[in-house]
């Protein structure tokens, strides 16, 4: 029999050279096999049960590592109660998240849907320490929990504040608003922005700082009468300077009664009150005498007693000293100032000298009916002018003294 002459394609034969060395290579269990484990009918090799790999391979992908954002730093100090406290991730998934003070509150917090981020709800406490765990996945699965450690600011810097008038309070239309910090304001601006105030009649008004822990907040003129103020102070966290960091929000509302303003003559001897600039009432008054005149300008009524007790020491004087007065009570008594001027009914020896001699010590003296009167009249806020006084101005700080400072310097 002839030899088959039927001719054959180009590269068959190449063809079948490799087919073969493929039989030999998968028997002999060579390189090959090992690189493509499925074309011999092996199980493929799961990427959760190794080491992730830094280049691909045929029959697994590379997983790429977790990649994490954690605020505040593992081991962080004086950490500011209103700082941000996240997780971030990136190739991977949170799974949960423990955010534990040593006292055992627990700071909830708030997933992104695709659990790439976990951020605390609400505000951290002062001078406490938070135990800090979390629990990620990788793209293949795999899981690995972390804990942290860091503590808050201590009390040594926490900063608190008293604020007058206080919320819900009805004051005169003279009342500014005040803030007394516990530490000193290095960054004023930034305690500024942080309080809103708004006015029901639309009055804007300014910032003024009598020292470096009392700020003041008034308008240009009077409070409109009758209306209504809201501070809102949003401090919490903010940074006084120094590391000192205020502790609190607080959001006060103020009400604002008639507007009564009352003009204390000196040389006239009388005390003339409007109520929304109306002459309502004039009553005969003694003012300071010549040693001790009373304060020119305005003063807004601080506090009300009905009954008080006045020391001569407290204003200097001396046993021996003719004006010397020791220890008296006195009635329907309203605070001017701090340093103890009053609006209060005369004592019994000053009757006479009422409307035609000044004869206090920088007080206003009225007679019983004319005390009892102004008491049941006026609050705290409303406002006494006084004029015609050879007394200078009081302290700005002495009380309520910001009327007396022009407008175009508060404003400052």
């Amino acid at each position: 029999m002839e030899p088959d002459e039927t001719p054959r394609r180009p590269g068959t034969a190449k063809k079948i050279f490799l087919v073969a060395m493929v039989c030999v290579l998968a028997a002999a269990g060579g390189a090959f096999a090992a690189v493509a484990p499925g074309l011999a009918n092996a199980a493929l090799e799961s990427e959760a049960g190794s080491a992730s790999r830094s280049a691909p391979g045929i029959a697994s992908p590379v997983v790429a590592p977790v990649t994490l954002d954690v605020a505040p730093a593992d081991g962080a100090k004086q950490v500011n109660p209103a700082a941000p406290v996240s997780v971030k991730v990136g190739n991977g998934r949170i799974e949960s998240v423990t955010l534990t003070s040593t006292a055992g509150d627990t700071v909830p917090g708030t997933f992104a849907n695709d659990g790439s981020s976990w951020t605390a709800a609400e505000p951290l406490k002062f001078n406490t320490e938070y135990s800090y765990t979390y629990v990620v996945t990788d793209g293949a699965g795999r899981e690995t929990s972390t804990t942290r450690a860091f503590n808050t600011v201590s009390s040594t810097h926490e900063a608190d504040a008293a604020i007058y008038p206080l919320d819900g309070m009805k004051v005169g239309v003279g009342q500014p608003l005040q803030v007394i910090f516990s530490e000193p304001v290095v960054n004023r601006a930034e305690v500024e922005k942080a309080i809103k105030i708004t006015s029901s009649a639309g009055q804007t008004g300014a910032f003024h700082w009598f020292s470096d822990t009392m700020v003041r907040y008034r308008p240009e003129a009077f409070w409109a009468a009758n209306s209504t103020v809201t501070m809102d102070m949003q401090l919490f966290g903010v940074d006084l300077g120094n590391g000192q960091i205020a502790n609190f929000n607080k959001k006060v509302n103020v009400n604002f009664g008639d507007k009564k303003v009352a003009i204390a003559d000196a040389a006239a001897h009388t005390f003339t009150l409007s109520v929304n600039d109306q002459v309502v009432k004039t009553l005969p008054v003694s003012m300071g005498d010549q040693r001790f005149p009373s304060a020119r300008g305005y003063a807004v009524l601080m506090e009300k007693n009905r009954y008080d007790h006045f020391r001569a020491a407290s204003i200097g004087l001396k046993p021996g000293d003719p004006a010397y007065y020791g220890e008296v009570d006195v009635e329907y008594a309203i605070r001017l100032t701090l340093s103890g001027a009053y609006i209060h009914q005369a004592l019994e020896s000053a009757f006479p000298y009422i409307g035609n001699t000044n004869v206090s010590h920088g007080c206003i003296g009225f007679a019983p009916d004319g005390a009892a009167w102004v008491f049941n009249n006026m609050t705290t806020g409303d406002v006494v002018q006084i004029i015609n006084t050879e007394g200078d101005y009081a302290a700005r700080e002495d009380g309520y003294g910001d009327w007396n400072i022009p407008w175009a310097e508060y404003d400052n």
